[in-house]
């Protein structure tokens, strides 16, 4: 019966990464081909795809930039839909903009006597505006989730991780610490 056990759990150690993975990327397609629904299943994700591109291309023109500019000023005039689109619009530039701002992982001192450290990024190395001179904004992931908090540390409780970069880094900190090994080294 303890055999049964060992192999229902080595069996489901195997299975639930792999089916996670497999629904959520069907999931994925699934929804974006109900954008643009066609009969041959992937389509509608690729042209949705296409288009995402195209108008990647296409924001590079000043036709665009300008009417770009001009829809932003417009979500700008909108107290609610200011504040909604300005952050998702930093947290996009934040991962993926000219201004990444989860290049520099940190581990940080969070209490001398204990020894207990806690890993996250730098998003903001200058707070002067602010009044305080001698911190910085650190940004803590949650372990396997895309959420997190930001922290006002002390200069002095940074360690910088110059062994580790950004993408090592925020692999480890969201599996929870058990995504690193030899081959990210």
């Amino acid at each position: 019966m303890n055999k049964l056990f060992k192999y229902f759990f080595q069996g489901l150690f195997f299975l639930v990464p792999i089916t996670v993975t497999l629904y959520v990327i069907f999931s994925i397609i699934r929804f974006l081909d109900n954008i643009l629904p066609f009969e041959f299943p992937g389509l509608g994700m690729i042209t949705v795809i296409g288009i995402i591109i195209v108008i990647g291309f296409l924001s590079h023109t000043i036709i665009f930039e300008k009417l770009f500019s001009r829809i932003e000023k417009l979500m700008f005039k909108v107290p609610a839909i200011k504040i909604v689109y300005t952050s998702l619009k930093d947290l996009v530039n934040a991962f993926v903009g000219k201004k990444k701002k989860f290049e520099y992982p940190v581990m940080v001192v969070m209490n001398k006597e204990a020894g207990i450290k806690k890993m996250g990024f730098i998003s903001q190395s200058d707070l002067s505006a602010f009044g305080f001179d001698d911190q910085v904004a650190v940004y803590f992931p949650h372990s396997y989730a895309f959420s997190g908090n930001l922290f006002i540390i002390p200069k002095e409780n940074i360690i910088e991780l110059k062994k580790m970069n950004a993408t090592q880094a925020m692999k480890f900190i969201v599996s929870g610490g058990m995504a690193w090994n030899d081959e990210d080294e």
